[in-house]
């Protein structure tokens, strides 16, 4: 039995019909030449031969007594043909038609009296340039139990590195009855609120001295990087109609960009990765907004998700916070553009280290449960988002993955698109993910604020077309030729008996 952390189950909490809080993503799969079979059967197989190295599959929640508190996590053994469904498609189906599908089936709210995951196999795709056989998935697990970086290590634990699946150990626990009694429940509740009572207060006198210091840091940098025309990079977001009550509907896009050119422009530019990924998402909101209006006067900011997590570590939960960073889409020329984001960012980065640690990811709970149900519902009811200044109009994610081609039973994935959360106020979220030889970006939307999402795709296709027409700025490296190592000098024989001159020899 474990309980949720704090910043773990306010997913849980948050959660309505208008707010899925599941992430995941669609993949494209290549089968075998010579494949024969069902790849439904596969995929069920070779998941149930990895349950023992993927614990987010095999537990459910169970909830505190009155919904005092955050609920724990206890085993559980999942049914798999409940949890791996297969969805045939009209035959020759693309990219467009699984696109579609995402749509629909992302609004579904996760059984919560299961483990909180389910995965969808399509079959019917129309086949590779070459004839070969293609499949996909599409994923789904609840962000109570996973962040980006936790769904990284879940992913090594279910995917190969090569055709051949390896060996796995594999040692079946039995799942734990729920017998938990109630005075087991409380008590363990309550001895874990305890305990972050006592983290709060050890940690409060560092804390007021480090956000004063970030205060002072912070004044000092909007200073610096005012823009002409007085804005500062860290203010309030324009109002978009991105910035709404979302509904219950759904549009996502996927669409690749070869990492090759995103590394040349990185270098090209002196930039870093992550400011290559704002440069295109901004690039294409401008042009999206231009074309279906109205674009604002002011730069749209980006909220950023930040990782907590220290390095290593793989642990199946939530160790994230949020930043903000303007995106220049105010700015025409693409080259002010970039370099205005490159200052933002900078910004950002230099007053995020000095507050990352104070960031929580776990607070005590009691009461919280009802209390955070509660505000969420009114907050949609109300349509609150609507009338308070928002603070981001997008949510930009971006997660490093592997260089190198990943395989699941067999069959080889192609394709990497992250489908996220969007939430009341900000109804746009673009997911990154580095895969292979390509960044794959997962737009997902409310489908009532931004219908047309398929089209910011392609806007991200001629942002970096655009970007790649930018001359070069930063200076190349010279490159250094490395000075032969000379060679040593043989050494004199030593005369017989003259052990005095050698090591003198030896000395020098």
């Amino acid at each position: 039995m474990k309980q949720l952390s704090g910043l773990d189950a306010s997913f849980l909490y948050m959660e309505t019909p208008e707010m899925p809080m599941h992430v995941g993503a669609l993949h494209v799969f290549e089968l075998p030449a010579a494949y024969k079979g069902s790849f439904l059967a596969d995929v069920r197989r070779h998941i149930g031969s990895r349950l023992p190295l993927a614990p987010p599959l095999s537990r459910k929640l169970a909830w505190m007594p009155f919904n005092l508190a955050n609920p724990v996590w206890v085993d559980a053994t999942p049914d798999l043909t409940q949890h791996i469904v297969g969805i045939k498609l009209p035959k020759g189906s693309g990219l467009a038609e699984l696109d579609a599908q995402v749509s629909q089936l992302h609004p579904v709210l996760l059984d919560r009296e299961r483990p909180l995951w389910k995965f969808h196999v399509f079959e019917g795709l129309a086949p590779g340039p070459n004839k070969e056989k293609r499949v996909a998935l599409y994923t789904q697990l609840h962000h109570a139990a996973v962040d980006g970086q936790a769904a990284i290590a879940l992913a090594q634990a279910i995917l190969d590195v090569q055709a051949t699946p390896r060996d796995i150990e594999q040692e079946k626990r039995p799942a734990k009855k729920l017998d938990i009694g109630l005075a087991g429940m409380l008590s363990g509740v309550l001895a874990n609120q305890l305990q972050q009572y006592g983290k709060l207060m050890k940690a409060l006198p560092s804390t007021v001295g480090a956000l004063s210091q970030v205060a002072g840091q912070v004044a000092g940098k909007v200073a610096k990087l005012r823009n002409p025309s007085g804005e500062a990079p860290m203010a309030l977001a324009p109002r978009t109609r991105l910035n709404a009550s979302v509904t219950a509907g759904r549009a996502f896009a996927g669409v690749s960009l070869p990492i090759a050119q995103i590394k040349a422009l990185r270098r090209a530019h002196d930039a870093t990765l992550n400011d290559v990924v704002l440069m295109l998402c901004g690039g294409a909101l401008r042009r999206h907004f231009l074309q279906h209006g109205p674009l604002p006067r002011k730069s749209m900011v980006a909220a950023v998700p930040v990782s907590t997590r220290a390095a290593g570590d793989t642990t199946a939960n939530n160790q994230a916070s949020m930043t903000v960073v303007n995106l220049g889409t105010h700015i025409a020329d693409p080259m002010e553009r970039l370099r205005y984001v490159q200052a933002a960012s900078a910004a950002m980065k230099s007053t995020l280290g000095s507050v990352k640690s104070l960031m929580p990811t776990d607070f005590p709970s009691l009461g919280v449960p009802w209390l955070m149900s509660t505000v969420t519902s009114l907050y949609g009811k109300a349509r609150v988002a609507d009338r308070i200044p928002p603070i981001a109009n997008v949510v930009i994610s971006n997660v490093p993955g592997p260089a190198f081609p990943l395989y699941m039973a067999g069959a080889r994935m192609l394709t990497n698109y992250p489908a996220s959360i969007v939430v009341h106020g900000v109804a746009l979220n673009i997911t990154v993910q580095s895969y292979d030889e390509s960044l794959d970006f997962g737009l997902m939307a409310c489908a009532k604020a931004m219908p047309e999402v398929a089209e910011l795709a392609t806007h991200l296709e001629e942002a970096l077309a655009e970007l790649l027409a930018l001359p070069a700025t930063s200076e190349p490296v010279a490159k250094v030729t490395p000075k032969p190592t000379p060679k040593p000098r043989p050494k004199a024989a030593p005369k017989p008996r003259a052990k005095a001159p050698a090591k003198a020899a030896a000395a020098r």
